[in-house]
């Protein structure tokens, strides 16, 4: 029996190793193949189009900022970034402005196709951008920022009927801020685009009015004002109206020749679809709660794995997707407080005092989470009603369950013998021999008893039984 025994590391080892060495394979395979995609051949002569689709968020970003990186890896001639956006969240819209300001690659912002806008973040990228331009029957504009004036809308009609004139001369005056958080909020914001607007040379003042009072602009009276530099029905018509211009990328002038310029079309990638997915905050918040709970499953009882495995995944996830989010510190201990409370009573039954506490500190703070107003990214209040109530009682089950194993008698091992009878078969002594569950025990006890007496097992002993007379079983018959 001793070799096979020593033989099991050996091959357990090996087929450990086996598995290592088809992991790493594997992952330089991948490795590999995605950096052939990521770096494709340089050619001076494409211009890599992007899309801005959609609200701008952190998936969005990551997407925009490696495009410009592999752009500039292929040495491309110029990125041309198509935009078609309500806005989204500030820290994702400067991130992606920071990207344009330093690419070596010139970047021609483009609001299209017909019906598209440039709205909020929109607008501070567009004026951010090289050359900005616009297709027909779009719109920019709406820039307050959204988390402080509500949701922008177009400056209401004068009381005396007449249309808003270009530029919104005629508009109704920006309301004034409610309080010194929001006047900061809001300079800091024109500050912002005014000095985008100062660098690319274009209309700061129409600029500040679109970040005062959400003033909105179509593609003819950008073009009038100064806002863009130039309307294109297409793509073509775009390079072949971008052709010529002088812009400045970083400090040198550079003259754009972008006619015929072979069009590379860079789709959003799995990572930025999933990046995307992961970072709505309704199902980030959903993946740390199955990650809190698969972990429980797991602790209370060891070696199931699959909870474990997924609690593990979907904790990391949720996580990853929650630190690419707006969050407030105050929510994030919140939730965290909840749910540590939730587990507390699990363990330790408080009558429902800790799980209580925990849910409504869950609530709290996943109605806190999120540090930001925009639609998109609000914490659903139905949602976090239910995972609470579902977390509430999932709980109270689980304790209760807890509780009522710890309270059932042991049904198992030589503890489940202790008050049990047993028979005695010899005894001599303080010692001797019963049996017990259909087994043969070795028992000490009273000097008194004898073989065919009925004993009560008191403890146990390792495999020795304590046992005492049954003062319940009838006395021995005496012969006549």
């Amino acid at each position: 029996m001793a070799a096979p025994i020593q033989s099991l590391p050996s091959e357990t080892c090996s087929m450990l190793r086996r598995l290592c060495v088809l992991i790493a394979q594997l992952t330089v395979a991948v490795l590999v193949a995605a950096g052939a995609h990521a770096q494709p051949a340089p050619d001076p002569r494409t211009a890599v189009v992007l899309s801005l689709d959609g609200i701008v968020g952190p998936a969005t970003a990551d997407y925009l900022i490696r495009g410009l990186a592999a752009a500039r890896e292929q040495e491309a001639a110029v990125v041309v970034l198509r935009i078609d956006t309500p806005g989204g969240l500030d820290a994702s819209m400067r991130d992606i402005i920071h990207a344009i300001l330093a690419s070596p690659v010139p970047v021609i912002a483009y609001v299209a196709p017909n019906g598209s806008r440039a709205a909020s973040a929109g607008t501070y990228i567009l004026y951010a951008s090289h050359v900005a331009a616009m297709a027909p029957a779009t719109n920019l504009g709406a820039a307050t920022p959204i988390s402080l004036g509500g949701s922008p809308s177009r400056p209401a009609e004068p009381a005396s009927g007449k249309k808003p004139a270009p530029g919104g001369e005629d508009a109704a005056p920006p309301s004034p801020p409610k309080d010194a958080g929001e006047s900061k909020a809001i300079n800091d914001a024109v500050a912002y685009i005014r000095s985008l607007a100062a660098l690319r040379g274009r209309n700061a003042d129409w600029a500040e009015q679109a970040v005062r009072s959400a003033a909105s602009l179509s593609a003819g009276e950008a073009r009038a004002q100064n806002v863009i530099d130039l309307i294109a029905d297409d793509l073509p018509d775009l390079l072949a109206k971008a052709d010529g211009r002088s812009v400045k990328v970083g400090n040198n002038e550079v003259v754009l020749h972008t006619k015929g310029l072979r069009l590379l079309e860079r789709e959003p990638d799995w990572r930025t679809r999933l990046l995307a997915v992961i970072t709505n905050p309704n199902l980030a918040l959903m993946l740390l709660m199955v990650g809190v709970y698969g972990l429980i499953f797991e602790f209370m009882s060891p070696g199931s794995l699959f909870p474990g495995i997924l609690g593990a995944i979907c904790l990391l996830i949720g996580l990853y997707a929650l630190s690419a989010l707006p969050l407030t510190y105050a929510g994030v201990a919140l939730v965290l407080l909840g749910s540590a409370l939730m587990v507390a009573e699990i363990f330790t039954p408080s009558v429902g005092i800790l799980g209580v506490g925990g849910a409504i500190s869950f609530v709290l703070g996943a109605l806190l989470l999120v540090d930001t107003d925009m639609p998109a990214y609000e914490v659903s209040l139905p949602l976090v009603a239910g995972v609470a109530v579902a977390s509430l009682g999932m709980t109270f089950l689980i304790g209760r369950l807890a509780l009522r194993s710890r309270r059932a008698p042991i049904v198992s091992g030589v503890e489940a013998l202790i008050g049990q009878r047993a028979k005695v078969l010899s005894w001599t002594g303080a010692q001797g021999y019963v049996a017990a569950a259909g087994e043969r025990w070795r028992a000490t006890g009273p000097t008194g008893l004898a073989a065919g007496d009925t004993a009560v097992i008191e403890s146990a002993q390792g495999v020795t039984l304590r046992v005492r007379a049954d003062a319940g079983a009838p006395p021995p018959r005496t012969p006549a």
